[in-house]
């Protein structure tokens, strides 16, 4: 039976054709997977089936779902199929949950009324739903009240429950730890058995875990089409396939430890949330110019340790010294989750220039820094639910830079980028805390990465009695040719 079928599809933002033509179609037990650099079309082009285009763009060329066309139907009508024929799992958790609603409900009203469940059935199936997620003890939770890959997992949670005949997974396990990764692909899994499945992921882990065909956009144009991962793999004569395949490898290299001024140090500190410990007590030093690491599963207590060097969390018992001052804006964050950081109405330019004007820094910085890090100028004109998820970090980590800090954590700085431009910005992040002689904590689930770029990496373990995590410290090999 075929669920989606595409005849020309492209997206216009008034005569540009911003993405080009493309036509497939997509039955019962099938996937696609869609490969592509930051920015270059790839959530436009899902929009563009569901009918949610922002403003300024249009579609053209059929689109038909269980054979009947949509493309032509009402806004409203189109809306009508959300859900129940079409489910999105949206690029950005945070603004896809609710933040009044504790998770298990937000899950069970999903099964109670969009599945038309009756009340028992409903919360028996919103709580299997989460447990199969690592998500029990997130039931009774606001989204503000758990991490940034729970929050991924429970919106993942939300969109699996409406059971549409189409899911598109825009990003679904960017954040995520090993673990949680593999149980959302298995979950993608077996939605596809009954249903057909859309996922864009920058993650070609994932890719090659789906199996279906593989599609890769670049600014815009299908480089592939229509090819199973080895096909696209073993396809030498597409060079920005090849090379976004090599990017994602790593080299390994020793390196002098690092031996600078000490800005912060840590003894016996213990961090918790909610009155319990997230794990034993920890110590250490944070010198000028350092990259620590931050590793381990989601929810164990990264990001929560990072605000106490910050300074926005208190520890439950133990010290963190500071042997300098920090003046305003000398310690920041990357957070995981951009669009939470950014005024929604006001253009990134703006934004941006109010920094600038803040902080008497030049507004040329803007520029220079937009240039190496890949934002283009037309981006900076848009409000942010106008640019990708990708383009909207690299914003955030423009503005970072352009306040110099001694201390900045960066929280999952590319989850949200292709392997191309994270390794590109992630050299930019490390190169320019080490140009301004700025400590740097990153914060990833991907070992790989911090052992290429960290003089020592902080790994907490699996959670042991009582719930909380064992550390271990570790010198890291280090980093990108």
């Amino acid at each position: 039976m075929t669920v989606l079928n595409l005849g020309a599809l492209q997206v216009n933002k008034g005569t540009q054709c911003v993405v080009e033509p493309v036509s497939f179609s997509l039955d019962k037990g099938e996937s696609i997977t869609i490969l592509g650099e930051t920015g270059s079309g790839k959530s436009l082009f899902a929009k563009a089936i569901l009918g949610d285009l922002p403003a300024g763009f249009r579609s053209a060329g059929a689109i038909m779902l269980n054979g009947q066309r949509i493309d032509n139907l009402s806004r409203n009508q189109r809306q009508s199929l959300w859900g129940k024929h079409i489910t999105v799992l949206p690029q950005e958790p945070m603004l896809a949950l609710s933040p009044l609603m504790k998770i298990g409900q937000q899950v069970n009203e999903v099964f109670r009324w969009v599945v038309g469940q009756n009340k028992q059935t409903a919360l028996d199936n919103a709580n299997k739903t989460l447990a199969n997620l690592s998500l029990a003890k997130a039931t009774a939770k606001y989204p503000v009240e758990i991490s940034g890959g729970m929050a991924q997992r429970s919106a993942f949670a939300c969109a699996q429950a409406a059971g549409g005949e189409l899911l598109i997974a825009d990003e679904p396990t960017k954040g995520l730890d090993n673990k949680s990764k593999q149980q959302v692909i298995d979950a993608l899994l077996e939605h596809k058995q009954q249903h057909a499945l859309i996922t864009i992921t920058h993650d070609l882990d994932v890719a090659r875990a789906l199996g279906g065909k593989v599609y890769v956009l670049l600014q815009g144009r299908w480089v592939a089409c229509n090819k199973t991962f080895d096909e696209w793999q073993n396809d030498h004569s597409d060079g920005y396939s090849q090379s976004l395949i090599r990017s994602t490898r790593y080299q390994k290299r020793e390196v002098v430890n690092c031996d600078t001024e000490v800005l912060l140090e840590l003894n016996e500190l213990e961090v918790g949330y909610g009155g319990k410990p997230l794990f034993k007590p920890v110590s250490f030093s944070i010198r000028q110019g350092e990259v620590i690491g931050f590793a381990g599963p989601s929810g164990c207590g990264k990001s929560t340790l990072a605000d106490v060097l910050l300074g926005l969390k208190h520890p439950q018992s133990g010290e963190v010294r500071s042997l300098v001052t920090f003046g305003s804006a000398e310690r920041l964050k990357l957070y995981q989750d951009p669009p939470q950081s950014f005024a929604s109405n006001v253009s990134l330019r703006h934004q941006l220039n109010d920094v600038c004007q803040l902080h008497d820094i030049e507004y040329g910085q803007i520029e220079r820094l937009a240039a190496e890090l890949k934002v283009s100028p037309e981006v900076l004109e848009r409000v942010p639910e106008q640019v990708s998820g990708g383009e909207l970090q690299r914003v955030a980590i423009l503005r970072v830079l352009l306040l110099k800090p001694k201390l900045l954590i960066a929280d999952e700085p590319t989850t949200r980028l292709d392997p191309h431009i994270a390794r590109e910005t992630l050299n930019l992040i490390v190169n320019s805390a080490k140009s301004i002689g700025c400590a740097l904590v990153l914060i990833s689930h991907n070992e790989d990465e911090l052992l290429a770029h960290c003089h020592k990496v902080l790994r907490f373990n699996n959670q042991g009695e009582g719930g909380q995590s064992d550390m271990t410290l570790h010198q890291a090999f280090v980093s990108l040719d």
